[in-house]
């Protein structure tokens, strides 16, 4: 649990951006939401909103990478590795009855036309993960422009299919995002052997 007043509405604004939205989501709510005064939401973040959710934006970027991180750590083999993060997205959408999705996609949506600042961040986040993701791909063997156009892919179908669960309440479009990103991660691996042969 959150230990910090800042740490708390961090936290629940998070949450409430996954939830509602950046938009939809007030700074009363936030205040309330994270059991905190109205005035220390401002002291912690004197911008106002739009400096608040561009660092809720990266804290839950660097969050979902750690996740990726553990997901690698508990499925040393990479098409594990990749099919049990999709699996494991399939199910947090099921347990949230669709709610809990990537805050950073749902943001970046709703502002990347009309924010330049939360725009911003939303894309420093996802270059992060496509960093991170190319490296992963790049220490299982495959090559790293191979590998870059891979977590692009992959991280496209994983958006996508939040986007199609939300909206039609099933899983059976992260589970066919699951398949088609573990093809296309069994067709890299594959090539790199065959050239590597």
């Amino acid at each position: 649990m959150p230990s910090s007043t800042k740490e708390r509405i961090l936290d629940s604004t998070a949450e409430l951006f996954r939830r509602q939205g950046y938009t939809a989501t007030g700074m009363k709510q936030i205040a309330a939401d994270a059991s905190a005064p109205f005035g220390s939401v401002y002291h912690f973040f004197p911008g106002g909103k739009e400096e608040l959710g561009a660092e809720v934006i990266r804290t839950s970027g660097r969050l979902y990478m750690q996740i990726f991180v553990e997901v690698i750590a508990e499925n040393p083999e990479v098409l594990d590795a990749v099919e049990a993060f999709f699996s494991g997205a399939g199910e947090t959408l099921r347990e949230t009855d669709y709610a809990d999705a990537c805050p950073i996609a749902t943001v970046a949506l709703e502002v990347a036309s009309t924010n330049d600042t939360l725009r911003q961040a939303t894309a420093d986040v996802f270059e992060e993960w496509m960093a991170g993701a190319t490296e992963y791909f790049v220490f299982a063997g495959i090559a790293r422009v191979p590998a870059r156009e891979l977590a692009f892919s992959m991280l496209s179908l994983l958006e996508g299919a939040f986007i199609f669960c939300r909206a039609m309440r099933s899983t059976e479009p992260m589970a066919a995002a699951g398949a088609a990103a573990v093809a296309l991660v069994r067709a890299a691996l594959e090539s790199s052997r065959e050239g590597e042969g």
